[in-house]
């Protein structure tokens, strides 16, 4: 009777410390984290995500004068193209408010505003064909990525396709069947006839920068986040002490399966910040306009407000409000510098070339309106 009592309390306390671990894994001890939001200017002042609306508006309005004609465009072409191209106000407006990037001149034909663009957007746009021709493989890779990131390894071409800027990929990628399907990715329909694009599956495993991060540093322990305080953030002890038990807490790759994890669990929630932070990392500038990213919460099983994430983890991801406008950065990108194991995307430098121009272009006005000269600064060359 003795004998069968001990058994059963060696049984009953194992139990006890295997649904402990159990427990640990699957059930939340939430702590609610509110942070007041620290402006940065170290990362408001980044100009390649601050003017990355009107950089894409700029791009897009540069491939339609180049496949439009050799002799330029006139407006009339475009004037009602506004809410496509995402431009506020009137599109001629636009246009003039870059004169280093689009020359306006008196047209063969129409009595309208002609715009063509200069010879340095034209050297640029260049320079952008050749690095992605050159760098194709790896700039696709990161599209690869992305789609094994879903709960099926698979996303419909209409959210593909409003990833594509964030990617470093051109407007009409996926216009080519033959080209997409060249070995990495398999367009299929689904029931309702829509198009999906599957990557093709590979036996090499994807790693995620957080698990890169951590062999490069030779670390054994549970993979964490890299952190970076901006100045002046403090958090309080019992938000510090949360921080050290999430960093501790199991890390879920985005790329695994994660159907029998607890959506309410801790771990969860660091999943969804994994997740997150591997998204961005691919994308060119490693930020992106907080609401684009909402078509993909479904895909990548994220949950209903997983925009809280950025908010209950200020040393990971960055709120930038302009215009308007919240886009989120990934501060490792940044402030990581070599320890980091993001990859920098080979995209970056040419649209840090178009802002570039566009800042050239607020100088050249500023001169106009003083009727003082403009002072021109030789720019470095770039690979």
């Amino acid at each position: 009777m003795l004998l069968e009592r001990s058994l059963r309390g060696k049984f009953l306390l194992c139990c006890s410390r295997t649904l402990e671990s159990f427990w640990h894994l699957q059930k939340a001890s939430y702590v609610d984290v509110t942070m007041k939001w620290k402006k940065d200017p170290s990362f408001d002042t980044i100009d390649i995500i601050s003017k990355s609306r009107d950089l894409r508006s700029v791009i897009s309005l540069k491939n339609i004068i180049i496949k439009e004609s050799d002799e330029g465009l006139h407006i009339s072409a475009v004037s009602k193209r506004g809410r496509e191209l995402d431009v506020s106000g009137r599109v001629v407006s636009f246009l003039r408010r870059y004169p280093a990037i689009f020359e306006e001149f008196t047209g063969p034909k129409y009595n309208l505003p002609w715009f063509r663009l200069t010879q340095e957007a034209i050297d640029i746009d260049k320079k952008e064909h050749e690095i992605y021709l050159r760098r194709r493989p790896e700039i696709v890779g990161r599209l690869r990525r992305l789609i094994l990131m879903s709960r099926e390894k698979i996303l419909p071409l209409r959210i593909i396709q409003g990833m594509l800027w964030y990617l470093g990929l051109p407007e009409d990628f996926l216009k080519n069947p033959e080209v997409i399907s060249d070995g990495c990715f398999r367009i299929i329909e689904i029931e309702d006839e829509e198009q999906w694009l599957c990557a093709e599956a590979d036996s090499e495993q994807v790693l995620s920068v957080l698990q890169k991060n951590a062999i490069k540093q030779g670390s054994s322990g549970p993979v964490a986040f890299p952190l970076f305080p901006s100045k002046g953030l403090r958090l309080k002890k019992k938000i510090e002490s949360w921080l050290d038990d999430f960093q501790r807490l199991p890390y879920i790759s985005p790329y695994e399966d994660f159907s029998s994890l607890d959506p309410n669990s801790d771990v969860s929630e660091k999943r969804v910040a994994g997740v997150l932070h591997e998204l961005l990392s691919i994308f060119v500038d490693n930020s992106a306009e907080r609401r684009k990213l909402l078509c993909l919460r479904k895909h990548l099983g994220l949950p209903q407000k997983f925009h809280k994430v950025f908010e209950r983890h200020p040393h990971v991801f960055y709120l930038l409000l302009k215009s308007k406008t919240c886009f989120v950065v990934l501060k490792e990108a940044y402030s990581g510098l070599s320890a980091s194991a993001i990859e920098r995307h080979p995209m970056l430098e040419v649209r840090k070339k178009y802002v570039e121009l566009m800042n050239k272009s607020e100088a050249i006005l500023r001169s106009r309106r003083s009727r003082k000269p403009l002072v021109e600064i030789e720019d470095e060359s770039y690979c």
